[in-house]
């Protein structure tokens, strides 16, 4: 049976256990909560004064965090890339016989839980009255049309590892957020912040058991694909980012340096969560694998203290960037 065949046999095998999976890992909307848990109430009488506080309290925070919680924002937005992506990866379809099957159910379940993030986070930009908003959502739109390339074609194993990893790099980065906010005395950003950063982690455990789950079915496989993943680095969602008028990817790595700057997501993280892959899914203790996914593991396990070096020598540049995002609208 061909690599592809198998792929798509463990797929169809997990998917018999996809109801548990979203009854275990993802909340119905009428018990989630829901962006106007945060935002002043337009109903309310005190909806003008309630937006006056966050305007107020937005002013101390500085440039840097602002462009770091557009990035955030912008990334979390462009959800549409990633669901079309998901819906097309093997074993995943919305055009069976049966019509769609359970993996599209989870990923449209997924994608209705990340929808609310930005959502919640864009009105809150919108409010806080510090950044230019036009430039913000050219970005965003930018972002969907110009798509990504994550390196994981339509495979299953690797495209859970990068949702695996990816989820995890969202709740270190919304937690950081909120750990910011929350010195600065902006309660209400930090709450928010941090309970986005909770429905992160729930998804990195669910996407993480789909990994799991696929060890016990075919272990050297899934060994390897996670060794590709790893070998190639994980590139971020928002890897194309870019403003007005500029090319594409033009604007990530001064966003990444303002990222680790502030402290939100640095190239620690990335080690971090290499380490916790590799420890959640015991990959130190899987047996039965050829001597090629033998050769993955030793590479997998020597990674993370390989990185981490390289990660010490790293100078974050003190480089002052004009975004334009936080430019005044013209």
């Amino acid at each position: 049976m061909s690599i592809f065949n198998i792929r798509l046999e463990v797929m169809q095998t997990l998917e018999k256990s996809i109801e548990a999976f979203v009854d275990k890992f993802l909340i119905a909307p009428e018990k989630i909560w829901q962006p106007t848990d945060f935002l002043p109430n337009p109903q309310s009488d005190k909806f003008m004064e309630e937006v006056n506080e966050i305007r107020e309290i937005s002013k101390e925070l500085d440039d840097d965090f602002w462009v770091v919680l557009v990035g955030d924002t912008i990334t979390e937005e462009a959800l549409p890339t990633y669901e079309s992506w998901l819906l097309d990866v093997e074993g995943i379809s919305q055009h069976t016989d049966r019509g769609d099957n359970g993996w599209a159910k989870w990923v449209r379940a997924w994608t209705g839980e990340e929808n609310r993030h930005g959502d919640v986070l864009n009105k809150y930009l919108y409010l806080s009255g510090r950044v230019n908003m036009r430039e913000v959502e050219m970005t965003t739109q930018h972002l969907i049309a110009d798509g990504f390339d994550i390196g994981t074609a339509r495979d299953p194993y690797k495209n859970f590892v990068y949702t695996s990893f990816q989820e995890l790099a969202t709740y270190i980065s919304h937690n950081n957020v909120a750990k910011i906010a929350r010195k600065k005395g902006h309660k209400l950003l930090a709450k928010m912040s941090k309970i986005i950063a909770g429905d992160e982690m729930r998804h990195h455990l669910a996407y993480a058991e789909f990994v799991n789950q696929i060890f016990t079915y075919d272990p050297s496989e899934m060994m390897l694909a996670f060794q590709e993943m790893m070998r190639h680095k994980i590139v971020m969602p928002a890897m194309h980012l870019r403003e007005s008028f500029e090319t594409k990817g033009s604007l990530f790595d001064q966003f990444s340096i303002v990222a680790q700057r502030v402290g939100v997501y640095t190239g620690f993280d990335y080690v971090s969560i290499l380490e916790k892959l590799n420890n959640v899914w015991e990959i130190d203790k899987i047996t039965g694998l050829t001597a090629e996914a033998e050769k993955a593991r030793d590479y997998l396990m020597k990674l993370p203290e390989r990185m981490y070096r390289v990660t010490e020598r790293i100078v974050v540049p003190t480089t002052k960037y004009d975004f334009k995002w936080m430019q005044p609208k013209s």
